[in-house]
């Protein structure tokens, strides 16, 4: 990924992805549920490249009740659904060969290498810490928070209807639509990858 580190942002594809997950309860470790991803290429989000896929949990485990999501009204499709490492084969070009992103990637970081152990990925942007360095003074910097505050929600909506805020899809679209964003802001479509991972 070092050489990519050089390349202009706009030339490059970025994987936008995010998980739902189960929650941590004494006794269980957290799991994901649901996976989302899309591509921003040439510093705009492509829509033909949206990917979504439930993430089997065993019908027998419970989610912590705080845990945010459509999960309680898709337990029998989550209990069916394919393990991170049956649906790794489908997606690992995409998380082996292009920088990623999301919205604080602490979450995303950790089930993507646990899906993988043994696998190498790409860089990792976090529009959370780029939203806070560019943004500065805003009341949240949740998501949901910071797509409304810059109106990008209609275009989001647009993108992914019927969804809402902590769906896998609508999120990494979310986040997509962040970094597309900030890229036109005076000065900031210039960067390359390198530069944008050194904030």
């Amino acid at each position: 990924m070092a050489m990519e580190n050089f390349m202009a942002i706009f030339d490059a594809e970025i994987t936008v992805l995010d998980y739902e997950t189960t929650g941590s309860l004494r006794g269980y470790t957290n799991e994901p549920w649901q996976i989302g991803m899309v591509t921003l290429k040439n510093g705009k989000v492509d829509a033909e490249s949206m990917f979504e896929s439930l993430l089997r949990v065993d019908a027998d485990r419970p989610f912590n009740s705080h845990a945010p999501g459509r999960h309680s009204v898709l337990r029998s499709e989550i209990s069916e659904a394919p393990s991170p490492q049956e649906l790794w084969p489908d997606i690992m070009s995409r998380l082996t060969e292009f920088p990623l992103c999301a919205h604080n990637v602490a979450t995303e970081k950790k089930f993507t290498r646990l899906m993988a152990p043994m696998h190498q990925f790409g860089e990792w942007i976090d529009t959370l810490r780029i939203a806070r360095k560019v943004w500065v003074g805003c009341a949240s910097y949740a998501l949901d928070d910071l797509i409304v505050l810059l109106d990008l929600k209609p275009r989001l909506d647009t993108i992914c209807p019927g969804r809402d805020a902590h769906d896998a899809l609508y999120d990494a679209i979310a986040s997509a639509l962040l970094l597309e964003h900030l890229l036109e802001q005076p000065g900031w479509g210039d960067m390359t990858i390198g530069e944008l991972l050194a904030m």
